[in-house]
């Protein structure tokens, strides 16, 4: 069985119970809209590649109002040693914002409908603006209102077998989804570092995805 690759989301400061996951992560994804001012101090420290995201409102995050703030963040990060940037597909100033994030690090372009599921076209027609767009990674999050919204989803990343896409759904009717993403050909699943610090509902721990997977195999 193919190995799942586990992002573990940081939402907050506490070292210890980052250094307690370390060992079971691939790579972690630095939430700056919910660290806060304290994320470069924190960044320091970590011994696995990182995500720098910095979400906006519109897309469940807490980011400042203020999109050119935002990136400049986000850009810092990238100066300071993310291997990945996070931008949002719907992201206004996209094409002026990629290539600055890509003569630095690499790009992923996130897409987040924190309602339900687009149909299977509408999901295909995103995932193919955003590798127009310039993403070296991919990503589409939806939420879940019926279990089929699971397949749907999986049934995305078939379609891109040659892309580093994540896709999944949200809620605790997508968890399947978390879980199996990986498993079906996505880049990775994310997760949280322990219950109660969640980045979106229905994400399960690392401990809890690391016992699954061993499980499954």
């Amino acid at each position: 069985m193919k190995k799942a690759r586990i992002c573990a989301a940081i939402v907050n400061n506490d070292i210890i119970l980052i250094k307690e996951n370390e060992h079971d992560v691939d790579l972690f994804e630095v939430r700056i809209d919910l660290i806060g001012a304290q994320w470069p101090d924190l960044v320091k420290l970590l011994k696995k590649p990182w995500i720098a995201c910095n979400r906006s409102e519109d897309e469940g995050g807490k980011g400042n109002p203020d999109l050119i703030k935002r990136e400049e963040e986000l850009l810092w990060a990238a100066e300071t040693g993310a291997c990945i940037v996070d931008l949002e597909y719907r992201t206004k100033n996209l094409s002026d914002i990629v290539p600055q994030i890509k003569a630095r690090t690499k790009c992923l372009l996130s897409f987040h409908d924190l309602v339900g599921t687009p149909s299977y076209e509408i999901l295909v027609g995103i995932v193919e603006g955003q590798i127009k767009a310039g993403a070296d990674y991919c990503k589409v999050v939806t939420t879940a209102q019926v279990f089929e919204d699971n397949l749907t989803v999986l049934k995305l990343i078939k379609a891109f077998p040659e892309v580093k896409l994540t896709a999944m759904a949200m809620g605790d009717e997508g968890r399947v989804s978390r879980i199996l993403g990986p498993l079906a050909g996505g880049y990775l699943t994310y997760a949280s570092l322990a219950s109660g610090n969640e980045s979106a509902p229905g994400q399960m721990t690392v401990k809890e995805l690391r016992r699954t997977y061993e499980l499954l195999r």
